[in-house]
């Protein structure tokens, strides 16, 4: 099993920044077979969406919506991903999770998720 706890999130006005981090525990095994890290986020009534995700060799993929304003990084070392959100909007309100994917498998690793406010 590999657990996941995301911190940094929290109110915000438009135009600012916040960074999310999600800490990943787990075997030594589990942890090693980790090959995508993401962030998704869901607002009120809506679907989730995949926000931004990083592999274990640092290849990139982010949500039209965010592209030039969030920056998603991996530190392996300390199993940690990171999300840089800057110049925040209201709509970009919604619970953020973190999510891991083994090799070879779907997102199956979800973190409790974590409040992003932004006001106008």
């Amino acid at each position: 099993q590999v657990q996941l706890v995301e911190s940094g999130g929290g109110l915000v006005q438009a135009g600012g920044s916040l960074r999310l981090s999600c800490a990943a525990s787990g075997t030594i095994f589990r942890l090693n077979a980790i090959n995508t890290m993401g962030w998704y986020r869901q607002a009120p009534g809506k679907q989730r969406e995949l926000v931004a995700d990083i592999t274990s060799g640092d290849s990139t993929n982010y949500a039209d919506s965010v592209k030039g304003r969030f920056t998603i990084s991996r530190d392996s070392a300390q199993n940690t991903v990171y999300l840089e959100m800057s110049s925040l909007r209201p709509e970009d309100t919604a619970v953020y999770y973190c999510a891991a994917a083994l090799w070879g498998e779907r997102y199956a690793y979800w973190g409790q998720g974590t409040q992003v406010t932004v006001s106008s």
